[in-house]
């Protein structure tokens, strides 16, 4: 018979502690480690939806592989859209670890996707119709990926952390790699200054939405307060979305373009930015799987996986379900 440790001894409570002391401490807390449930079943959450998130915001981008208006920016999409793609195989891994004490694997999170219950992120639903669109993926969408993310780089899980460090690294480029096709067309013609001014007038909305409502009473959920009592982040959605706000309005108005809220000025006295609230509504009903192109790209989404199936057979030597 097995001899229980000192640890196991211990009642839900006094583990509980331990394991808050440890958080506090700024331990990091790894995969076999005892963990609260609800601890873990947010960690699941969160790191599925990034990695789903990761996969699906590939999307958008790949419709523009074969449309690039040049070798060398074909070659730099398509790297972009790989580089993607791993990072959601990457969280994809880190979130099997997490469910696997719970009896559910990754071919349940790809399930959940499907059926509506596993949500993406509100940005990558939406239409990229021109190559002002693709660039403003990289420069503002992934730059406000890098403002949430970095944010959480020293996340009390260890797994998703150490996850983080390289995908940070990698969305940099990402983010370099958009606002080289932002400043290109800038420099350009008028017509394709005007092309960048219609791309962020359409993703204005969408890009307030990325970091999410600042209050519970928005969505009737707390889930930002439970990842900042358990140290996975350290600021608010409102904070994240004034840190985006700093960093990239000077430069959207260098470029000459104009803020699709003409309302927004920066408070002195506050210390903040004064802007016009996106409809909390619509963002509900996107991430609902009611936005403009959630159908089209979960319907591609699935048909891939399905066709993928022999892959996923043939690695792990059984069936494979589809």
């Amino acid at each position: 018979m097995p001899v229980m440790t000192s640890f196991e001894r211990l009642s839900e409570e006094e583990k509980y502690k331990q394991f808050m002391e440890r958080i506090e401490a700024g331990e990091k807390i790894e995969a076999d480690d005892w963990m609260p449930e609800e601890y873990r079943m947010t960690l699941v959450k969160l790191i599925a939806m990034h990695g789903i998130s990761e996969i699906m915001g590939a999307l958008p981008e790949k419709e523009w592989v074969p449309k690039a208006p040049s070798l060398r920016r074909k070659l730099g999409i398509m790297a972009k859209v790989q580089d993607e793609m791993g990072h959601g195989q990457l969280l994809l891994r880190v979130a099997e670890d997490l469910m696997a004490p719970l009896g559910k694997t990754r071919e349940e999170i790809m399930q959940d996707l499907f059926k509506g219950d596993l949500k993406f992120h509100n940005v990558f639903h939406m239409p990229a119709p021109t190559w002002a669109d693709a660039g403003l993926i990289g420069w503002l969408v992934d730059g406000a990926a890098i403002i949430t993310q970095t944010n959480m780089l020293d996340a009390s899980y260890g797994p998703y952390a150490r996850a983080l460090k390289r995908i940070c690294a990698e969305e940099v480029f990402h983010a370099q790699h958009g606002e080289s096709i932002i400043l290109a067309l800038a420099e350009g013609t008028k017509v394709q200054r005007d092309m960048i001014q219609d791309a962020l007038n359409r993703w204005w909305d969408a890009l307030l939405m990325f970091f999410g409502p600042d209050n519970a009473s928005t969505t009737g959920t707390s889930k930002q307060d439970i990842t900042i009592k358990y140290r996975i982040r350290t600021k608010t959605n409102e904070q994240l979305r004034q840190d985006f706000f700093t960093k990239y309005v000077p430069r959207i108005l260098s470029l000459g373009l104009k803020l699709p809220d003409e309302t927004m000025y920066f408070d002195k006295k506050q210390g903040k930015w004064i802007y016009k609230q996106p409809d909390w509504n619509q963002f509900k009903e996107i991430i609902r799987n009611n936005g403009p192109k959630s159908k089209e790209r979960l319907r591609l989404r699935e048909l891939s996986y399905r066709n993928n199936a022999w892959v996923r057979e043939a690695l792990s030597g059984q069936s494979a379900a589809v």
